[in-house]
């Protein structure tokens, strides 16, 4: 069970993986695409800046898979995450203690999805958005409960 303080009736929530290269980037497309509260913002970041671009296979694979992947990959800046009520890292190898830091008080959720690596199968790439997604949709339908 989720247990979050609503502030001021808005919310922002951060999807986080290693590079937002594919997983927090679905993540926050999906969940733009199905949440219906203007009241939460989301954005993605990955820990490790980088100028990798995204992997054209997996954005092929998202787009026949209704994810629109697009853009450079991002960091996360610290006044960001001030701001963030709800940190969701969207990875298997993201330490949760790198959020533990004085100006951020927010909740940090767990999805261990594991990555991907170049040169990934079709079927895998599929496998990670489904596991995304029906995270998503979760946290979707517990936040719309605590309306």
């Amino acid at each position: 069970m989720i247990l979050i303080n609503i502030k001021r009736g808005k919310m922002n929530i951060l999807f986080v993986c290693k590079y937002n290269r594919f997983r927090s980037k679905v993540a926050e497309e999906y969940f733009n695409q199905i949440n219906k509260n203007k009241n939460i913002r989301v954005y993605s970041g990955g820990i490790l800046s980088g100028h990798y671009p995204l992997n054209a296979r997996e954005v092929e694979v998202a787009k026949a898979n209704g994810i629109r992947l697009a853009g450079k990959p991002k960091g996360i800046p610290t006044d960001l995450l001030r701001t963030i009520d709800l940190i969701i890292i969207v990875a298997n190898n993201v330490p949760e203690s790198i959020f533990n830091y004085e100006y951020y008080n927010g909740k940090i959720i767990v999805w261990n999805v594991t990555d991907l690596f170049s040169g990934e199968s079709k079927v895998l790439i599929e496998r990670r958005i489904n596991e995304i997604k029906r995270k998503v949709e979760k946290l979707v339908k517990r936040l719309e409960n605590k309306k």
